[in-house]
């Protein structure tokens, strides 16, 4: 009875643990919901299942927390059941559990859901959470921060990213930083500093690709950082970027991580990699001091005080770096590579945007950059940009933390609870967009898709990406000298995986050849 006894314990504590963490969160005027384990809630579940996660607890899940349990319990029993190692009596108890599992698991399958529909609540990445998946009120959410909202990213994020980073911050501090920041990225500064660097940098670094197998998914995560440094230090593909880069890619898998210091964590490494970065930035700023040198790019604006409106202390200048460094990375690379993926699955989109690109480059000698007349002409390729953010759905939600308890949707959310706006369904919401899972980019060239209410794919209210119009020119440029200079075709049987990052964990190889 050894093993039975052992699995009974388990239950009735894994039980115990469940309804203790339910009863702990049971307040009158909260949504409906589950929230998982203590601590840890339903964190694993959210990560591993993504979307689907969403759909059932939207849908409803057809079984009781215990008798997800009893489902584990079998599948855990199942491997001793046959064995002869028990007594009769033990066998007996596992012929009980393993035979409940499976009548449980049977009925699941048929039972009518018990839906908690379009808000409810959970808990992940360490705190209790309320999701919300309706269109009017993630609108009413984003655009009314200063009434009981503020930034609720988690706190690994937060640790890691910095105190005075823009996402951090909010009222006057997030007003200042933010100004600062447009100050950098402005159409202006797009027109006559930053293209530019852009166009110079995508030019050496698509050259040689011919004849070549690549790994398109690292191509464009070096892309994207490597071309950011440039804009924001005039750092080459030096000694410099070559320390920083293993360091940045640490930092930025450490930002979804749960908040757990221990050796071995992605937190630990990843907040050791900001100490890295912090150090070698700081380091630069102390050289740019000393040797007075005037520097035409983002550090230089940002440290020419006399210059600027935008007074920031070496700290916020750092923790601003990083922000522009980690926005723009994976927005960029990732939009990058799936849209090389979208345009070898659909030819006739690739023809479409392959000729607005040649017909730029009639117009130009060969060594001539590309720059901001040409920019806006590219009409079709902002089609295929946002088509490709729709479609792969690169941001998946935002989320939010109250300030005082407030009222949403008929509910009450106590105080410091989170509030993920989970924008992902808008995209493929067939009254918005006809025909949702198809490869569309001409539904885009209706100027009125990109202002209606519901263009959530760069954020919303007050805190829409201001990198938006960059992250588009270096995206546009990459595609440009892509397109024009190279054929490509799958190498074949990369893995996609859409959640809670869109990438490929063993790269997405690509044979490319002269066009």
């Amino acid at each position: 009875m050894a093993v039975f006894g052992v699995v009974l314990i388990g239950l009735c504590i894994c039980t115990a643990l469940l309804r203790w963490n339910e009863v702990r969160y049971r307040k009158k005027g909260l949504p409906p919901g589950t929230m998982g384990w203590p601590v840890f809630g339903e964190t694993t579940e959210f990560l591993k299942q993504g979307p689907s996660f969403m759909k059932t607890r939207e849908q409803g899940s057809p079984v009781s927390g215990l008798c997800s349990l009893m489902i584990g319990a079998y599948h855990f029993s199942s491997g001793f059941h046959g064995l002869c190692c028990f007594s009769s009596k033990e066998q007996m108890c596992l012929d009980f559990i393993v035979n409940t599992g499976q009548l449980i698991q049977r009925c699941s399958k048929s039972a009518v859901p018990f839906r908690y529909g379009k808000f409810f609540k959970s808990h992940l990445l360490g705190c209790p959470t309320t999701v919300s998946m309706d269109p009017e009120l993630n609108r009413y959410i984003l655009m009314n921060e200063a009434k009981g909202l503020v930034p609720g990213y988690p706190q690994s994020m937060l640790d890691i990213l910095g105190k005075c980073n823009i996402a951090a911050v909010h009222g006057s501090t997030h007003k200042y930083m933010r100004g600062a920041l447009l100050a950098l990225i402005s159409p202006t500064m797009i027109r006559g500093q930053l293209l530019p660097k852009i166009d110079e940098f995508m030019r050496s670094h698509l050259n040689k690709w011919d004849t070549k197998i690549i790994n398109i998914q690292e191509k464009t995560k070096e892309m994207a950082l490597l071309s950011s440094l440039k804009q924001i230090a005039g750092i080459e593909s030096g000694t410099i970027s070559k320390e920083f880069m293993p360091e940045f890619f640490k930092l930025v898998l450490g930002t979804i991580s749960l908040p757990i210091d221990l050796p071995g964590t992605n937190y630990r490494r990843g907040f050791q990699a900001r100490k890295n970065i912090v150090g070698m930035l700081r380091q630069l700023i102390e050289e740019r001091k000393a040797s007075q040198e005037t520097h035409n790019d983002m550090l230089g604006c940002l440290m020419r005080t006399n210059e600027n409106r935008y007074k920031l202390s070496d700290e916020e200048i750092i923790d601003l770096i990083i922000t522009i460094l980690y926005s723009g990375y994976e927005t960029v690379s990732t939009t990058s590579m799936m849209a090389v993926k979208y345009l070898h699955d659909h030819p006739r989109v690739l023809d479409e945007l392959r000729k607005e690109h040649l017909a730029i480059r009639e117009r130009k000698r060969p060594e001539d950059p590309i720059d901001w007349n040409d920019y806006k002409l590219m009409r079709f390729t902002r089609a295929v940009i946002f088509e490709t953010s729709r479609l792969a759905t690169i941001v998946n939600g935002v989320l939010r933390k109250t300030t005082k308890d407030m009222e949403l949707n008929g509910f009450v959310i106590p105080k410091g609870w989170r509030i993920y706006v989970y924008t992902r369904e808008i995209n493929y919401d067939p009254l918005l967009y006809p025909d949702p899972l198809a490869f569309n980019p001409w539904r885009w060239l209706d100027k009125s898709l990109e202002s209606q209410n519901y263009f959530l794919l760069f954020g919303g209210g007050t805190r829409q990406c201001p990198g938006k119009e960059l992250g588009i020119a270096e995206i546009s440029t990459f595609l440009h000298y892509f397109v024009t200079r190279y054929r490509w075709e799958e190498v074949g049987g990369d893995k996609l995986m859409k959640f809670p990052r869109v990438e490929a964990p063993n790269g997405l190889h690509i044979r490319v050849s002269a066009y």
